[in-house]
Order: C-alpha cells, then structure tokens, then sequence
C-alpha cells in the first residue's frame, strides 16, 4: 500500500499524497472502522519518506475525522458515527478547501478591530480591564449587550443578562444550572450537534422531535412532551442549523403553546438572527417567563471575539451566573470592551451588513451550482444544506470530497439519535476564503453527486 514509487515530489506535497491514499481505501471499503494502521515509522520506511511527513499525513487524517491516534494503542480508522462531530477549527492546508466549519464570510471584524484598537487604552473603561469582574459580566457590557438585544428581545434591563464566552459556552451554563442529571430535553431530529455533546457530559437525556421543511412539527412536539415530561425544548429558531429553516410565526406560536402547557422551558439558540432580514418575533419576546434566549456575536461578526449572552427570567440569572463562576470564574473584560465598543460605534451593523451581502451572494452560487440537487439555502445563512441523492450517504460523500480537497460536515453530526440520520451533508459558504474558490468547491461537489470524478479531478 505504501510502495517508494507511489509518491513523486511536485505540486501535491508528499504527505498530503499518504493522507489521499488512506483516505481513498477508507472510501472505497479496503479499510474500515477499527482497522489498525501500520505504526508511522514501518510507514515511513516503505514510503521511503521521513518520519515527519507521515505524522504530517496522520495529522491531517485526524483533521478531517478520518483516523483515531492514541498514545500506546497506534492509529486506527474511525467510526463515523463517533467521528461524525463538530470541529471548532478549518482545516488550512494548501490545496484544501474546508467548508466544513463556520467562518466569516468577509475581514469586515479584522477592519473594525484593527481601527479600534488603538483608541482602547483612551477608554475610561480600560483601567478596569486587569481586574476580576463579576460572572455576570461588567455592567457596561451587559448594557451595551442589552440595548443591542432589546430590538430581538423586548427587553432592555441588564440585569437579565449573563455574558459568556460564545454561545456554546452560555447553552453549557444554561443547562448546567437548569437541568438535572436524568431530565429530558426535546430538540429537531437534525439540530446543532453541542447540544449532544453538552446533553451526553452532563448526563441527561435527549430526545429527538419530528421535524418538516417548516421545522419541529408541533403535534410531534406534543407527542413526544407527554409521554417524556421534559425539562426544555431546545431550538435553533432562525437559519436553522443545518438545514436554514426560519420558524414561521404560527409554528412559532404553536410551539411556544405546547411547551407552556408542558411546563416546558424553551431554550433558544439565536445566534443567527441578527444576520437575517426581519425575521419573525423571537420566543423571548412572546414568552419570556419560559424562555431563555441565546445570543452572540460569533456567528454574525466573528467566532473569534468569543462573545455570547444569556438573556433569562430573573429568577433564573443567579443560578445560570454560579455555573459560569464554577467553569470559568468569568468572562474576558478584553472580548467584552471590544465588543462594547463595536456595538457603541456601530462598527457590528457595520460587519452583519457587510456579511448578509457576501453571504447573498454566496447563497446564490451555490443555488445556480447545485441547481438539480435537493439544496435548502438562505440569503442570510453561513451554510447550505446539501441532501444526498442515491446511493451517497452523508460520511462516503465527505470522505469522497476530503479525497479530492474539499471539506463539507456529514448530516451524521446533527442527527439526535440514529434513527434519524439524514442522508445529507452541511455547506459552510463563508468558510472558502474567497468566492472563486466556493465556486471551485461546489463545481467539484456537484462532479461527485454527477458521478464524473474525471471532472472533479480536473477542477481541484
């Protein structure tokens, strides 16, 4: 498998030669879950490579979710449906194109941030910056976060605000402080693969809810709320992740309905909304005894500044602050200044309008692109959701797009339990560093679901 002569010096690096050729026999079924692979130095040797350029190969392998390397135990091929998960990091590899993860779409944030950094150290808030704060956040951010959700929201007062640092990690205080070992929590079949990860380290059970082309189905929110009595009804509301569904206002209703005659909390993850035009009124503005909303800035402005908020009924924000103290004490009071001031200088209008007309435009690539295939898309989404023709499942197409550069997240990694995987994949279209290179991603996607790969080859 390894033989010297396989691997020529040229365009391709010698190590992305070794990854491509693992990566081929794991597609075509020569290697399976649990498969060992020879230890990298037999490796190197039979490749006539050096060591290091193995461990550049297995590296890259264990990027795309492909091989599992352990200390002691070797390196062996994954379970997909182990692997399939979130990565928190693009894959930037000359050569590969990682529409597997979420990205902004423009340098708007590194613009912002580059003119305001300077002007910091005038801030009368900057002093305050090398000292503890609160787990809440300092009360000039929760201000500033508070009059930047109160359009969504409803509700101005900063004292119903915890800051976090993103949205994953305030969804993780949420359900730490709200939920208790064994509770259930409802949420779509296919819905944002943290809050599994989040449900399984915190040992509580979730349960997957009946969705269509509208969203959660409400008869089977009601089904599954009487015969599980759960604690919350987890929702991406807007641009829904993956598949870009915006609730209506009807099924919005219909939902909150249910869960109130449950006494079910609603937990709603709306850190897409600010990137959407005019979207229908949110849960915490209809139904703010019972819902706990989630926002941020990492989706709509940058994943890097790391900056999200929970907005919860007041007798819930001491609790939902203790769990932030235990984790992590608090917030950066750098993250939470920059983001004050963006908010204050109308610098993130400035970025969110800058990303809804890149992704726009984006959207409509991959619409004229992928044109006779079964694709969901929104002009406000960072991502398209791709469903899968026969006979491709979500895992052999990736591993068929990984093999000829490009990176796309299976719907393995969204589905609840295994009963409802969707034979689809995710399409993150502000994670190609550039539209032409989007453009050369989904010629080459589409080539694959074609069945010509001589083509896809040619365009890589």
């Amino acid at each position: 498998m390894f033989e010297r002569t396989q691997f020529k010096t040229g365009e391709v690096p010698i190590y992305r030669q070794i990854a491509d050729l693992i990566a081929e026999k794991i597609a075509d079924g020569g290697l399976a879950a649990g498969d060992r692979l020879p230890p990298q130095r037999d490796i190197a040797r039979m490749a006539g490579v050096n060591l290091t350029t193995v461990t550049r190969a297995f590296a890259a392998l264990q990027e795309q979710g492909l091989v599992q390397s352990r200390p002691g135990r070797g390196s062996i091929i994954a379970d997909p449906s182990v692997t399939a998960s979130f990565k928190s990091a693009p894959l930037d590899e000359q050569g590969f194109i990682d529409l597997s993860v979420n990205r902004p779409a423009t340098t708007g944030y590194l613009q912002a941030l580059a003119t305001l950094m300077p002007q910091l150290p005038s801030d009368p808030r900057y002093a305050a910056l090398q000292d503890f704060h609160a787990p809440e956040g300092p009360a000039w951010a929760r201000e500033a976060m508070a009059a930047w959700l109160a359009p969504t929201s409803g509700v101005s007062e900063p004292s119903r605000i915890i800051m976090t640092n993103g949205a994953q990690h305030g969804l993780a205080c949420v359900l730490g402080a709200l939920a208790r070992q064994g509770d259930t929590i409802l949420a779509d079949a296919v819905t944002y693969q943290g809050i599994g990860a989040l449900c399984r380290s915190l040992d509580l059970s979730l349960k997957p809810v009946a969705m269509d082309r509208g969203g959660m189905r409400p008869a089977a929110l009601e089904a599954m709320c009487a015969e599980h009595r759960p604690r919350a009804v987890f929702l991406v509301p807007t641009l829904h992740n993956p598949t870009t569904i915006t609730l209506d206002a009807e099924r919005r209703r219909a939902l909150a309905d249910i869960a109130r005659n449950h006494r079910a909390l609603i937990i709603e993850d709306d850190v897409y909304r600010p990137l959407k035009v005019n979207p229908p009124a949110a849960f915490i503005a209809s139904d703010p005894d019972i819902t706990v909303h989630i926002g941020g800035l990492s989706k709509c402005v940058a994943p890097g500044l790391r900056l999200g908020a929970v907005l919860a009924p007041k007798a819930m924000v001491a609790d939902i602050a203790a769990m932030l103290r235990i984790n992590c004490w608090s917030t950066s009071p750098l993250n939470a200044l920059i983001a004050t001031r963006m908010i204050e200088d109308g610098l993130v209008a400035r970025v969110i309008a800058g990303q809804r007309e890149e992704f726009a435009r984006r959207q409509a690539q991959v619409r004229e692109v992928l044109a006779d295939f079964d694709v969901m898309t929104d002009d406000a989404a960072t991502h398209a959701w791709l469903q899968l023709p026969e006979p491709w499942h979500g895992n052999s197409f990736v591993r068929a797009a990984s093999v000829n550069g490009v990176g796309v997240l299976s719907g393995e990694a969204f589905a609840v339990d295994r009963d409802s995987v969707p034979h689809a994949v995710r399409i993150n279209v502000g994670a190609a560093r550039s539209r032409d290179d989007l453009a050369r991603a989904l010629q080459g996607l589409r080539a694959i679901l074609s069945g010509d790969r001589r083509l896809f080859d040619a365009m890589i």
